[in-house]
């Protein structure tokens, strides 16, 4: 199977996110890869602000499913500003929330973000 590029990536965030649409198409114009990965972050996080955790869910299953199929690049940007924020995620929601969600988050970006959260933990250890 052919690893989807950010190109690839682009159409597909655009059908996944049409709340959004239009945002990425215009970052997608300047070639900011990276910020329409943080544009996906914004989305979900005032998704959060809504209450609206099932549709957050789906969004973290979809980016997983990008995930899985992108290419070296695409992963690391996933890896290094969307699956990064789940640790705001986790600050934006209330203990029952943040459990509920956890446990929807697919297992190989927990597997990710645990591994995050060791390193930055010995990180700020060392200081």
């Amino acid at each position: 199977m052919q690893k989807i590029n950010q190109k690839k990536t682009v159409e597909y965030l655009k059908a996944f996110y049409p709340d959004i649409r239009n945002d990425i198409a215009n970052l997608s114009d300047r070639n900011n890869f990276a910020g329409i990965m943080q544009t996906t972050v914004d989305h979900i996080k005032n998704l959060l602000e809504q209450t609206k955790i099932q549709s957050v869910i789906r969004n973290v299953k979809r980016m997983n499913w990008i995930y899985n199929r992108g290419n070296s690049y695409v992963r690391y940007l996933i890896e290094n500003i969307f699956i990064r924020s789940f640790e705001s995620l986790k600050r934006k929601t209330n203990p029952q929330q943040w459990r509920f969600l956890y446990q929807e988050i697919p297992a190989d970006f927990k597997t990710i973000y645990l591994e995050q959260t060791r390193k930055d933990h010995q990180l700020i250890n060392r200081s």
